[in-house]
């Protein structure tokens, strides 16, 4: 019985400590968050910021996540085609298939789509970075030398994922819904002048600006836990890896229920139905 009690306790002692810890990471979070975005903002009006650095992580985000984005979008638009196709071959509702798609991908797929790749292929190059120089005691020299390390390493990236989601969101709907029209269109499912116009009758432009927002607020949370968890890596190698795992995963999860929030608050807010 006393063995129980003890193992319960130990459980839960664990359990709080794990909220603590939750808690204490997500303050971290939003200071570093709010640190980056004031740093971009002064040193953009005072004329000190980083452009060169900001420029070379752009090409750098670029290189490493535009590939892969549009190789995810294009089997994603053929799977989104295929099942909605087939729901609205059972129930009879073919004339809606253009509008389900493109509106599906575009409120939800692209900047889904576009956040994993910044939060897998940029988020984890961005903390093995950070985390390597934080290892090699670079950031500490920064800090002795006066510079602060997020405003001289954080706020660049912050400023170039930001531009980056953007343009990759329009590049994933564009990529995707290309893709789905081709194929309902080509599999002679529906004419393409009907997708089209069932697409256009549904869709809205705060379709758009929904999509755009998901993406700044994404890319600033994938690189913001990346930058994070790199500032944060203490001692070897392994430390870096462990970062990296953990800078992924976090970003995953917080991805996933910022996208749940913030599409039900638009859901009630921005009148829904046939233009």
């Amino acid at each position: 019985m006393t063995a129980v009690l003890l193992g319960g306790r130990s459980m839960f002692d664990n359990l709080t400590g794990r909220m603590k810890d939750g808690i204490k990471t997500t303050g971290s979070l939003m200071i570093l968050a709010a640190e980056s975005m004031r740093f971009i903002v002064t040193d953009i009006i005072s004329r000190r910021f980083s452009w060169s650095e900001f420029l070379l992580q752009c090409l750098f985000m670029t290189r490493v996540s535009l590939l892969p984005t549009i190789l995810v979008s294009i089997p994603f638009g053929i799977i989104t085609s295929v099942q909605i196709g087939a729901a609205a071959n059972q129930i009879g509702a073919q004339s809606f298939i253009g509008a389900v798609n493109g509106v599906g991908i575009l409120r939800q797929g692209a900047p889904l789509v576009t956040s994993l790749m910044i939060a897998g292929a940029v988020g984890s190059a961005i903390c093995s970075d950070l985390g390597a120089r934080t290892v090699r005691e670079e950031t500490d020299a920064l800090m002795v030398m006066g510079i602060s390390p997020i405003q001289r390493l954080v706020a660049p990236r912050v400023l170039a994922a930001l531009l980056i989601s953007m343009l990759l969101t329009v590049i994933v709907a564009m990529s995707a819904m290309t893709t789905a029209f081709a194929l309902v269109v080509g599999t002679g499912q529906i004419s393409a002048g009907t997708y089209l116009e069932s697409f256009v009758g549904l869709a809205q432009p705060t379709d758009l600006y929904l999509a755009e927002l998901k993406a700044l607020i994404f890319g600033l949370i994938a690189v913001v836990v990346a930058a994070h968890k790199g500032l944060q890596a203490r001692g070897g190698p392994k430390a870096v890896a462990d970062a990296v795992n953990q800078a992924v995963v976090l970003s995953v999860i917080l991805l996933a229920v910022v996208n749940v929030g913030i599409t039900q608050v638009y859901v009630m807010l921005v009148p829904q139905g046939v233009a």
